[in-house]
């Protein structure tokens, strides 16, 4: 998207370590987006209510509730993420930014509704025995959720990258205060899950209040990223077999009979796995933070270099060199991924039994905890080459991509799960090393095919 890529070029040549550190900073935060700090907000609403407010029997039903929702939720929302993104890519470049707004509200009502009629019987089977006030609230909030989902789309394209970091803090520090001040007053488990959905309301009102600043719509809806020839519908497997893929081991370890358990209604958890995963999904953030600066501005420019040579009728000799420095761009952009998470890698092992002692975590978690981060690398590692792939509009080899990791992903770890507690872990780990083998392989044939590709076959 131009507008994080043009901020970050902005602050990334900075002079001074503030103004590199700010860029980190905000590509980190952007690039985890609402998925962590979402998971970082049920973590230290549990911690607060702990003992305060709620047994922990309570906090346990209401972190499995939000994690399902979230889980639920990117799911049915990848691929409409990433359709949007490109539709929205397109007109931007076409300078038809009006159609921005009114395509957003089109394409929140033909997802939202749907998702709307069919969370009300999802509801009912899945939250058997639970109070009218929590279906309610679950109901809203998955629909929420997927609202929240698609605008970061466009908030990762935006230029005001403070008021974007207040709205965020906003949220979900709304969310925490309003989910403990009602938790405490009586409300219990409905009054956390309460503050969650109204953190997800602001994050909502404030985005769109953002993108009608920067996108002053000429219309209020329209549904113009239907019309052929502006629909990449190879975008919507991508998005849902990546999620899927993403989320495979968590259902596996969920609905496994001897590492998960019920926990509210049909909701189960895993008290092994679930603790030691998301932990690892925080060693995400730096090597994010790497991977935006790299691939949004870095390999964006040499891209553009390349294809306004071609288009423009550049020298052959002009054509080739730009084609080289964006395979050199692409190589040190996933170099640069593999060094920040090997080196977070190192600093979790020196330092994770510890951290996990000071938040009192169990130390026994540190095991798989580890694995899990190795894995949660190489995840990042396959989005880095799906991202390439997506510029060089290789949609259906991203779809393969995709479609393999999440095959990988519940073959390998059924049959970790099978081997032993010794194994969890392992099967995430071999999955992602899978996808990632595979992207690069595939992302380096198409790079090095490109010359060909662009002249011969548009």
């Amino acid at each position: 998207m131009a507008g994080i890529g043009f901020e970050l070029r902005r602050l990334s040549r900075s002079e001074s370590y503030l103004g590199l550190l700010r860029a980190y900073l905000y590509a980190g935060v952007i690039g985890s987006g609402p998925w962590v700090l979402s998971i970082l907000a049920i973590l230290i609403l549990g911690v607060m209510s702990l003992g305060v407010v709620l047994p922990a029997s309570k906090i346990t039903d209401f972190q499995t509730s939000v994690t399902w929702l979230i889980a639920l939720s990117l799911m049915y929302s990848g691929g409409t993420q990433l359709l949007y993104t490109r539709y929205v890519a397109d007109r931007l470049f076409e300078r038809q930014s009006e159609r921005v707004l009114p395509n957003l509200l089109g394409i929140l009502l033909a997802t939202g509704l749907p998702l709307l009629l069919a969370s009300v019987p999802l509801a009912l089977w899945l939250l058997p025995g639970t109070s009218a006030a929590y279906r309610v609230l679950m109901i809203v909030s998955l629909n929420l959720l997927n609202t929240v989902w698609v605008l970061t789309v466009l908030l990762s394209g935006l230029k005001q990258y403070r008021s974007l970091l207040v709205l965020y803090l906003l949220g979900y520090g709304g969310s925490i205060a309003l989910g403990f001040a009602l938790a405490k007053s009586g409300l219990g488990m409905e009054g956390l899950l309460l503050g969650f959905a109204a953190g997800q309301a602001v994050i909502i009102l404030g985005s769109l209040a953002l993108i009608w600043r920067e996108y002053p719509p000429s219309r209020v809806v329209e549904f113009d990223f239907l019309r052929p020839g502006r629909v990449h519908l190879w975008l919507l497997p991508v998005g849902l077999f990546f999620n899927a893929g993403v989320w495979a081991d968590k259902f596996l370890f969920w609905l496994g009979a001897g590492t998960g358990e019920r926990v509210i209604g049909e909701l189960h958890a895993s008290t092994i796995y679930d603790t030691p995963i998301f932990l690892a999904y925080f060693t995400l953030i730096p090597g994010m933070a790497v991977f935006l600066l790299r691939m949004e501005v870095d390999f964006v420019r040499a891209y553009d270099r390349y294809y306004r040579s071609v288009r423009e009728g550049g020298a052959l000799t002009a054509i080739r060199t730009f084609r080289e420095q964006m395979v050199v761009t692409a190589r040190e952009g996933i170099y640069d991924i593999i060094k920040i998470q090997g080196f977070t890698l190192l600093v979790l092992i020196a330092l994770g039994p510890s951290l996990l002692a000071f938040f009192r975590i169990p130390t026994l978690y540190f095991p798989l905890l580890a694995i899990d981060s190795v894995g949660v690398g190489l995840q990042l590692l396959v989005m880095a080459g799906l991202n390439i792939l997506f510029y060089l509009d290789r949609l259906r080899t991203a779809a393969a991509v995709s479609a393999t990791m999440l095959a990988a992903n519940l073959v390998f770890t059924e049959l970790s799960l099978k081997l032993g507690p010794f194994f969890y872990g392992y099967g995430f780990v071999l999955a992602m090393l899978l996808s990632t083998v595979l992207v690069l392989s595939v992302t380096d044939r198409a790079l090095d095919r490109l010359n060909y590709t662009t002249f011969m076959l548009s």
